[in-house]
């Protein structure tokens, strides 16, 4: 395939027109190695479309497990981009938000279910809350049971404490002590949020190109974050429908959990770097250094009582051990 940018979209570039007369949204869906999901994904989106007329790119980043191939065997109709390269999720939906003829796009995970009227009903909230300029839906696990990652709030001086001193953990219901995680709301109302994952995430194409896309550093983790933090300056307040409801698994592309969470991490470092005040951002690094070293100590302990595993423990260790990488940020 062609060379593809490390750079994030021009947003000098002129203003988005949409194509006349052709589908209504893009929909692209990342996959690394999700092959069943990512087919139970394809499936469930046409399914449950409804009256959405919508173009599929499924971009392959260089599954090991036969996902392309499964893919094209049972989709032929479905476009598939297959890179010989695992380029991270901002990147491959750059490329092919670069593509977009469409009046909107829809960021959907490979490890999701679209229930019935799901994908319609984002895109008529879409239409009647512009000044939203990114929306979200609800999701759920496989057993009905709420899954909170389709949003959050930002993280603060604040909500690094309320983690790093365990008070989120003690009073997850809380919105004063777990503000990045909106307390014990539901996701079963309408509600501004400062981020929308994503997992599932609808945005016109126009605003797409005038954020300039994803911000490429972010390999995986933060992307999403950091794009709803840039619209959010430009006057935009992001927001989240509970008619809107999908399945999400959350992380079955990244098995490894130390790998999953030094990459978490660094995208979190790089979040605050690239958002917050030159004299906060040493005060959101320290927390999150004592963060992990205060998992660090309490995995030894517990682990010395018989009350977690050595795997965990170990992990922990890691993480500590690996912190100068997580630190310096993307």
């Amino acid at each position: 395939m062609n060379e593809i940018s490390s750079d994030p979209l021009n947003a000098d570039e002129a203003v988005f027109q949409p194509v006349a007369g052709g589908p209504q949204v893009t929909v692209i869906m990342v996959s690394y190695n999700t092959r069943e999901l990512t087919l139970r994904a394809i499936e469930t989106l046409f399914e449950n479309a409804g009256d959405v007329s919508f173009r599929l790119v499924v971009w392959d980043n260089d599954s090991a497990d036969g996902s392309a191939q499964a893919i094209a065997e049972a989709f032929p109709d479905v476009e598939l981009i297959e890179c010989e390269e695992n380029v991270g999720f901002a990147r491959a939906n750059n490329e092919v938000a670069k593509t977009a003829t469409t009046e909107w796009l829809l960021l959907l995970n490979p490890d999701t279910e679209t229930h019935p009227n799901a994908i319609e009903n984002l895109l008529r909230f879409a239409q009647a809350n512009p000044q939203a300029g990114i929306v979200g839906g609800r999701t759920v696990f496989p057993d009905g049971s709420l899954n909170r990652a389709s949003c959050w709030n930002r993280m603060s001086i604040w909500s690094l404490f309320c983690s790093t001193t365990g008070l989120s953990r003690a009073f997850p219901d809380s919105e004063f002590f777990n503000p990045e995680g909106i307390g014990g709301w539901k996701r079963d109302s309408v509600r501004e949020v400062d981020i929308v994952v994503g997992c599932f995430l609808m945005i016109r194409t126009a605003l797409w190109h005038e954020l300039g896309g994803f911000n490429s550093r972010y390999f995986m983790y933060g992307e999403e974050a950091d794009m709803c933090l840039r619209a959010a300056r430009l006057g935009y307040s992001p927001m989240i429908t509970p008619d809107a409801q999908i399945m999400h698994l959350v992380g079955a592309a990244s098995k490894v959990r130390e790998d999953k969470l030094v990459r978490l991490m660094r995208s979190r470092a790089t979040l605050i770097r690239d958002h917050w005040g030159k004299f906060s951002q040493p005060f959101g690094i320290a927390l999150m250094w004592l963060w992990v070293a205060n998992r660090r100590l309490g995995s030894l302990a517990l682990w010395k009582l018989g009350r977690t595993s050595r795997e965990t423990r170990d992990m922990w260790r890691n993480m500590w051990q690996r912190r100068r990488e997580w630190l310096k940020s993307y």
